[in-house]
């Protein structure tokens, strides 16, 4: 993401980062670019064409992340890249949770496409390896800032990121099944107050995910009806086959508790009750749901 961004951003300009990027992203943007005289301005992920509004003489970028870090806003990628395009601007995305197998940001008008090798390709949780995908017009200040910053993976992190594309494609149909079942089975829990996945047809991005998606991943949120600190810790603390981790995207399943409230600047977190980010791996997903269910039998024994 640093890289990315370094490539196209001098002193004096602005640019359009979406407001529920990757937490590191916009600590990057608030400490590195800021001191170099770049001014990071924060927008709604659901604000589509109207990202017009908000371009100035100076802005250099818009920065994109579909869906949404955490909290899985759909946006609406085809639209902010009509408007880039005119305003002769650049287009970057984060399109980790997709990979470039379930989404394909240059085909839709992108310009520069990131990825976090370290999840889906490499798929094995072995590994760490980012990826920088520019058309041609990109292309040449992406590789002034490879060579600047002698930017280049090791041999047995691309050995491992080769190996992980062998099988992502099989890996993420079980993935995208696996990830929509436990989905819907939550959603029917009396504990859980809403599931927030952009396959799921409740979900209010899910036209747009339908439109310009090939498929889902694993990875999406859930939030709980309120109940006591104790209680969410007596579900989280003791699963069996959910760890607790920032890095998804391999074959095991993760949770995390997350309050976005307080990095969040043009968008506002409402939920009354917790909200966890899940990861639904490669396990059989019956054993998922065994494990599920006995945190929440412990959740409601702890009210």
């Amino acid at each position: 993401m640093t890289a990315a961004l370094l490539a196209f951003v001098r002193a004096g300009d602005s640019i359009l980062m979406v407001d529920t990027v990757y937490q590191p992203t916009r600590k990057f943007c608030d400490t590195t670019l800021k001191s170099m005289g770049v001014e990071t301005i924060y927008y709604d992920p659901l604000i589509g064409a109207g990202i017009a509004a908000l371009i100035r003489a100076d802005t250099r970028l818009v920065f994109t992340e579909s869906p949404g870090s955490q909290t899985f806003e759909m946006q609406d990628i085809p639209a902010i890249a009509e408007v880039t395009r005119e305003k002769g601007i650049w287009l970057l995305m984060d399109n980790t949770w997709a990979s470039p197998l379930l989404f394909k940001p240059l085909a839709h008008g992108v310009d520069v496409s990131i990825q976090a090798a370290t999840k889906y390709i490499v798929g094995h949780a072995d590994a760490m390896l980012g990826i920088i995908s520019g058309n041609e017009r990109a292309a040449p200040h992406l590789d002034r800032v490879k060579e600047a910053f002698g930017l280049c993976p090791g041999s047995e992190e691309t050995y491992l990121g080769l190996r992980g594309l062998r099988t992502l494609d099989v890996r993420l149909r079980r993935h995208h099944a696996s990830g929509i079942e436990i989905g819907e089975w939550l959603a029917q829990r009396p504990e859980v107050a809403r599931v927030i996945h952009p396959a799921l047809p409740n979900h209010p991005g899910h036209a747009i995910w339908k439109r310009d998606f090939n498929g889902a991943s694993g990875l999406f949120a859930f939030t709980l009806k309120p109940v006591p600190e104790a209680a969410l810790a007596a579900f989280v603390d003791h699963l069996e086959l959910f760890g607790m981790g920032f890095s998804w995207g391999g074959y095991e399943s993760l949770i995390l508790p997350f309050d976005p409230r307080s990095y969040r600047s043009a968008t506002t977190w409402s939920e009354p009750g917790p909200a966890l980010r899940i990861h639904i791996g490669l396990e059989a997903v019956e054993d998922l749901k065994r494990d599920l269910a006995a945190g929440f039998d412990r959740l409601n024994a702890a009210r």
